[in-house]
């Protein structure tokens, strides 16, 4: 299921003193089954975008064509839009309001119309995807679970719907290291087993680094790149110019580059700098081969 965006524009409270434009004629195409990662400054339209894509937000100009629908035009089921494409927010936890994990997973099920035995069948199955065990959670009140945890049943909540696509709006921000790393193995997970469509909008670049196939530069509502992360990690004095940093693994290189050594200048993840340095220094990389297939990944 493709997602096409035509000459997107998103002005705020158009015709008055406050106007804003948040998007710049934006065009560009989300093949079915990629994982892209939306980066870009505080304020460079990222929110905005995604928000459009399961129409939230309506353009000022262009439109936005979900698996062959025009989304823009009137009379067109929101509804069955948002089966499609499921947006998970920022701090989605903050929108958990039932009394138990399996009435607030069930919720998006109930309205559609789906039969009880349907409801129950996805709600065991989305609370499985986020990794939690339904046994353990389902008629606990989620407000008495970890904050990792109350945001994978929010994911849940989405999960339940179905959808072709998935899109998270920051899904780390605020977590600790290790509730961190638990939402991006699920969410890498979600992605492979699936085979579904993610597009993942985040600040932190070994987050992205690690998981995404194509990103989007994102630079005061245009789009200032496109590309595979290391085509797009390769280009750090541009992505410096606008405000963002590359990975560790991409600013290590660059400064092992600085002090001489001869390196290939792509290189954006830790593990790929390390096996360069110990190809340099004559030894054979420990797991190298594991870690070159999934250098792109």
């Amino acid at each position: 299921m493709a997602i096409q965006v035509e000459h997107l524009t998103h002005t705020y409270l158009p015709g008055s003193p406050f106007s804003a434009t948040a998007i710049h004629d934006l065009t560009l195409t989300v093949e079915d089954g990629e994982f892209i990662g939306v980066l870009g400054h505080t304020g460079s339209g990222k929110t905005t975008f995604v928000q459009h894509l399961n129409g939230l937000l309506k353009p000022t100009e262009g439109r936005v064509i979900v698996d062959g629908t025009d989304i823009t035009q009137k009379g067109v089921s929101l509804l069955d839009v948002r089966r499609k494409v499921g947006l998970v927010f920022q701090y989605p936890e903050y929108q958990l309001f039932e009394e138990t994990v399996a009435k607030d997973v069930a919720f998006g099920p109930k309205n559609m119309g789906l039969t009880r035995e349907e409801i129950d069948e996805r709600v065991h199955w989305a609370i499985g995807q986020v990794g939690l065990s339904y046994a353990d959670v389902a008629e606990s009140s989620p407000f008495e679970l970890s904050g990792g945890q109350m945001r994978r049943v929010a994911i849940a909540g989405v999960l339940a719907m179905r959808p072709q696509t998935l899109i998270l709006d920051e899904p780390t921000a605020g977590l600790d290291p290790r509730g961190r790393r638990a939402i991006l193995e699920m969410i890498r997970r979600l992605h492979a087993e699936n085979h579904m469509t993610v597009i993942m909008v985040s600040h932190n670049m070994d987050d992205i680094a690690a998981l995404a196939t194509r990103l989007l530069v994102m630079s005061h509502g245009e789009l200032a790149m496109t590309g595979t992360p290391r085509e797009v990690f390769r280009r750090r004095t541009e992505l410096k110019a606008i405000g963002l940093g590359v990975p560790q693994g991409a600013e290590l290189c660059h400064r092992l580059r600085e002090a001489g050594y001869p390196l290939p200048d792509d290189l954006y993840t830790l593990d790929e700098v390390r096996d360069a340095i110990l190809r340099l220094a004559g030894k054979t990389p420990e797991g190298a081969e594991a870690s070159g297939k999934g250098a792109d990944a």
